[in-house]
């Protein structure tokens, strides 16, 4: 099963290279083990655009869809057999990168 990792943030661009570090050592950790499918970061919400195309003509929008204290600042896609190994990894995800995170798993067919 694969699961959305998003790591929560109150700042953009806070990473330290100490954590830069430790959270490639955790990346190829994930490589190593067959968990990898993909990471990244995300830029500050406040570039975002809200897209709206329900309606006869659409709505665009700056800014997120939401204002809150926390965002989500990266993340990663991980394939884990179960919840467990995925929390299991991840907490060493979050020690790597030092923030908490949400581990979400994706829909399948």
């Amino acid at each position: 099963m694969k699961y959305l990792v998003n790591v929560i943030d109150s700042r953009s661009s806070s990473g330290t290279a100490e954590e830069a570090v430790a959270i490639d050592a955790f990346n190829d950790r994930l490589r190593a083990g067959g968990h990898w499918v993909f990471a990244a970061g995300l830029a500050d919400p406040t570039v975002s655009t809200v897209v709206d195309g329900r309606g006869d003509a659409p709505v665009i929008t700056d800014g997120p869809f939401v204002e809150t204290k926390e965002w989500a600042a990266g993340f990663w896609i991980i394939d884990a057999p179960d919840l467990d190994v995925a929390l299991e990894l991840m907490t060493a995800g979050s020690r790597a990168c030092n923030r908490r995170l949400e581990v979400r798993p994706l829909l399948e067919e």
